[in-house]
């Protein structure tokens, strides 16, 4: 062949000097994330340093590593430990060290509780620099899984069968021991070792089932609460208009745990959540955000172990920092509608949006272009007064955004970040590490908007 090819001399070219900054364009996030983290106020994590020891990685170091490695998608700390020598980027912003997976682990874990104050300052950052004007949001939440097993899960009915087996053969193995004297045991049976190994159990389960209990007595007073409320209205209304309201009366909750109840060993603070995508059941949390329509940058977050997103509007917005100011108005799909909720926005000074009902896919062109119909009377249901206050312009243009604006952002952390699993157990922590997914987002979002 005539041809001739541009060959390689690997030898040669693993003895080549490569610099950093003819790898990373002035403009390049690794870059951006150095030079923000330069900007925060850090003393809350530095008062936490004894003041004698060795000498410890920067904080700036470990937190630069964490949230280019949040922002790019890479979560392991073992991965972000090997990026340091392997990839130009997480080198850069090692500062040449390297970091081992423990530290960053160690790091991350026990630093959670200043994230929120960096998240803050995040967004104060992009406060000033003009790009976060708050305006109206949109709120929404997703399920993300736990750092478990659903099959480590245990229900409350098969809890008390279980504990009814253990009981059972331990009984049966006492009055085994008594016959161990006269050689009837079989070979390699050591009794007190299986009674000890049911008693361990035992204990487990009496721990879950304590737990479960607990939590059905949290569930008993909130949902009689709302069915003594849902009732009220009820009254209030038959007494205002003098008939029968229309519809079921409310129907009162079922006290006490219930068979279906689970309790997870592994991370007993998640729960056994539906996914409305898959109609699957998995081990999750119940993540939340609230996004501004303009900008896309988050600007509240929050996280719970609550399967429906209706009592997950008020942490929300108590998540949003007062410093950045109020909302104008919200947008929310119909699994948040509620009259507690509307009450919650209404007392901020935010006017709500929520649907209260799932809108249809191919609306007719009647629908779409029919006119607005007559105000509805001041004694009207909130919900007859949400459902006319979403046919109106000002309604159709705030609430038409809400599946542009939040739903694109979980759809970006989930599909494109990947992130789809914490990698730390109970809520308090995995509710840190989600702050570290929102703000790790804010800066790669930030970076984008400054650019333009």
């Amino acid at each position: 062949m005539s041809r001739k090819f541009k060959t390689a001399d690997y030898d040669a070219t693993l003895d080549v000097t490569v610099r950093l900054g003819d790898c990373l364009p002035p403009n390049h996030l690794a870059r951006f994330v150095v030079d923000t983290i330069a900007q925060l106020d850090l003393v809350a994590i530095y008062a936490r340093y004894a003041a004698r020891g060795g000498q410890p990685y920067a904080p700036e170091i470990l937190l630069g590593l964490l949230f280019y490695g949040y922002a790019t998608g890479v979560f392991s700390t073992r991965k972000i430990e090997r990026a340091t020598a392997e990839t130009v980027p997480f080198r850069f912003i090692a500062g040449n060290f390297h970091p081992d997976h423990d530290t960053l682990a160690t790091f991350r874990k026990t630093f959670l509780p200043e994230l929120k104050d960096l998240f803050v300052q995040v967004l104060l950052l992009a406060q000033l620099a003009g790009v976060l004007k708050l305006g109206n949001i949109s709120l929404d939440g997703t399920k993300i899984h736990a750092d478990a097993s659903k099959s480590r899960a245990v229900s409350y009915k098969h809890l008390l069968a279980l504990e009814a087996q253990l009981r059972a053969e331990v009984e049966e193995l006492f009055a085994l021991s008594e016959r161990a004297e006269q050689g009837e045991l079989p070979d390699g049976l050591v009794v007190s070792d299986e009674i000890a190994i049911r008693q361990a159990r035992l204990v487990r389960l009496a721990q879950a089932k304590a737990v479960l209990d607990a939590r059905a007595y949290e569930r008993d007073a909130r949902e009689q609460a709302e069915y003594d409320a849902k009732v009220q209205e009820r009254a209030d209304t038959a007494q205002r208009t003098r008939r029968t309201p229309r519809g079921r009366p409310p129907k009162a909750p079922t006290l006490g745990p219930r068979d279906k109840d689970q309790y997870n060993f592994t991370d007993p603070e998640s729960r056994i959540m539906k996914h409305s995508s898959s109609e699957g059941f998995e081990q999750d949390y119940n993540a939340q955000i609230a996004v501004d329509q303009a900008s896309l940058l988050i600007v509240g977050e929050s996280l719970s172990n609550h399967p429906t997103d209706q009592h997950e509007a008020d942490p929300t917005l108590d998540a949003i920092p007062p410093d950045l100011g109020t909302p104008d108005a919200a947008a929310l799909d119909t699994g948040y509608f509620s009259t507690a909720n509307i009450a919650a926005f209404e007392r901020r000074d935010i006017e709500p949006y929520i649907a209260t009902g799932r809108d249809p896919h191919h609306p007719s062109w009647q629908d779409r272009f029919a006119a607005l119909p007559a105000p509805p009377a001041d004694d009207a249901s909130p919900m007859v007064k949400m459902a006319y206050k979403l046919k109106t312009v000002l309604g159709k243009a705030i609430y038409g955004l809400r599946k542009c604006t939040v739903e694109p952002v979980i759809g970006i952390i989930k599909e494109v970040l990947g992130f789809r699993q914490f990698s730390l157990r109970g809520e308090q922590a995995a509710g840190g590490e989600w702050c570290l997914v929102c703000l790790a987002f804010n800066l790669k979002r930030l970076h984008t908007l400054l650019q333009g």
